[in-house]
């Protein structure tokens, strides 16, 4: 929801290395005893902020019935699923402080547009997931009007109050911000923002009471949840966030509500915002998360992509998925992203460098797991924060203004129109067509789809490469991040005895391989096969 401080992200990089050094010894890198430490079959997800995405009704605001008419665009790129940031009623332009979590945003559309999007979104083998975010609600939901308005009020115990904690009231709140806020003479904990009030979850009639949300926009046809602010349900102060009693509190509530969500949908697909290392992820998903987004491995993407660098990401990620296996018993699968709305546009981030974008797609679509692509990245979209920046409206054309587009803010890193679906569209070297490219080679090699990465080591500080396999198919993956060419020495990945004698897939016809020597062009990624 909130960009946690650097501190806390370098804190929890360090947590993470920790953490694979006591995974390090009896692991094996490559080949096929990497199997238990797989990802699940994997696709692809596009999330939408709706406001900004298409405008059905020409208010200048997105919608759920704009979402419906540009589900052709999404199936196109080859998205397997949406997620929709919140769509529930909230005073903010984000959503992510929710006044009635049964509720659909009048200015998004009605309950009847939402079904119509469902269905035509399953139509089309999209499956939707939703922002649901329990980890707090607004201070003007009718249950915290009513806990502010006496101590002695019905919702009074759905919040927390320093009154009732007995003079224990840390102030070194998990966000970042001043977590105690004053109403009625007492305070109110709200780590994120006085406007967001933490629920208590210590009461059983509020976690009764999430639970049935989830079951109830299940019901309406949701294929699962993206769950905001995660690991905070307990984690309100950074004195107390990482003890093991906190942690262990967070996964038994996310263990309660996935048992609800199993009463009305066994296969709901939960993935979880736990801003943390591998260490703190790894348990959230054992019989809670399907998913956890992987901040590491986006840093990892987008630093070999802007440095032009390459790292063994084969190697880490095999350790990352042999520890979440053992955590999960084998059920997880990983989500991957480059970037979301949280952080600056990947465009940005690489200093506006259109090859480096294109080799920073072409990694996270060709490593195993569910690839959550933030709308707009696929054109190259450009924008730094404050958060207004990096949520800015969809580009449909060239020219801004017109029917269809959204205006509710002004496109500050609209361009001269070259970054456009209307541009982008009959230009085969787009950003657009790339990310189409790498999207069907996921969809129609397995081994890129689903199964297994190990490490490789190209010999080349300029190429980045790891294997793939999924069962007897396997790949070998190299990306030349350069805007040189470069030339590799193909050899069976270490421990194994597997060959890669064929080019099967390439985004430059110059590669060529020929006895053993792999030619790749500037910005190329190839893809081999035995």
């Amino acid at each position: 929801m909130r960009k946690p401080s650097l501190g806390r992200r370098a804190f929890a990089g360090l947590a993470a290395l920790a953490a694979f050094a006591a995974l390090l010894s009896g692991c094996t890198a490559g080949g096929a005893k990497e199997e238990k430490g797989a990802s699940g079959p994997s696709g692809v997800y596009y999330e939408i902020f709706v406001r900004s995405f298409a405008d059905s009704n020409g208010d200048g605001i997105g919608d759920l019935n704009g979402v419906t008419e540009k589900l052709d665009y999404v199936k196109s790129l080859g998205a397997d699923g949406i997620w929709l940031m919140p769509i529930q009623p909230s005073p903010s332009y984000h959503g992510y402080d929710v006044t009635d979590y049964y509720g659909i945003n009048k200015e998004y559309g009605t309950e009847d547009d939402l079904k119509r999007l469902l269905a035509e979104a399953h139509k089309r083998g999209i499956k939707v997931i939703m922002d649901l975010v329990v980890n707090h609600s607004s201070s003007e939901h009718p249950w915290f009007v009513d806990a502010a308005s006496s101590p002695d009020s019905a919702h009074r115990d759905w919040y927390i109050w320093s009154s009732s904690r007995g003079g224990d009231t840390p102030g070194d709140g998990a966000a970042g911000q001043p977590p105690w806020h004053a109403s009625g003479g007492d305070n109110y904990l709200g780590i994120f923002w006085e406007g967001m009030p933490d629920l208590n979850f210590d009461n059983p009639a509020v976690r009764q009471e999430i639970t049935k949300v989830g079951q109830y926009w299940l019901k309406m046809g949701f294929d699962g949840f993206r769950l905001d602010a995660a690991k905070h349900i307990y984690g309100d102060f950074n004195s107390t966030v990482n003890t093991p009693a906190v942690k262990e509190k967070n996964r038994a509530w996310w263990q309660e509500f996935r048992r609800g969500l199993n009463e009305v949908n066994p296969k709901a697909y939960l993935v979880g915002e736990v801003w943390d290392g591998t260490a703190v992820i790894g348990p959230y998903l054992k019989d809670a998360f399907d998913s956890a987004f992987n901040f590491d491995l986006a840093a990892k993407l987008l630093g070999a992509a802007d440095s032009e660098r390459a790292t063994d990401v084969g190697f880490t990620l095999s350790r990352v998925y042999d520890f979440y296996a053992k955590s999960s018993d084998g059920k997880f699968v990983d989500a991957l992203f480059l970037s979301n709305h949280d952080q600056n546009r990947v465009m940005s981030a690489v200093g506006g460098n259109v090859d480096h974008a294109k080799t920073a797609a072409a990694m996270l679509l060709t490593l195993p797991g569910n690839a959550f692509v933030y709308y707009g990245e696929e054109l190259g979209m450009s924008g730094l924060k404050p958060d207004e920046r990096i949520r800015e409206p969809f580009p449909w054309n060239r020219a801004p203004g017109q029917a269809g587009e959204t205006t509710w803010e002004a496109s500050h890193n609209r361009g001269d129109g070259s970054v456009s679906v209307e541009q982008e569209e009959s230009d085969k070297d787009s950003l657009l067509s790339r990310y189409r490219t790498l999207i069907s080679w996921r969809k129609q090699d397995a081994a890129l789809r689903k199964g297994t990465v190990g490490s490789y080591e190209s010999g080349n500080d300029a190429v980045m490469a790891y294997a793939r396999a999924a069962g007897e198919e396997k790949r070998l993956v190299l990306h030349n991040l350069s805007g040189k060419e470069q030339e590799v020495t193909i050899a069976p990945p270490k421990g194994t005895d597997d060959k890669y004698a064929k080019l099967a897939r390439t985004t430059d016809d110059a590669a060529s391989l020929s006895k053993g020597k792999l030619t790749l062009p500037p910005y190329a990624t190839v893809v081999l096969k035995p």
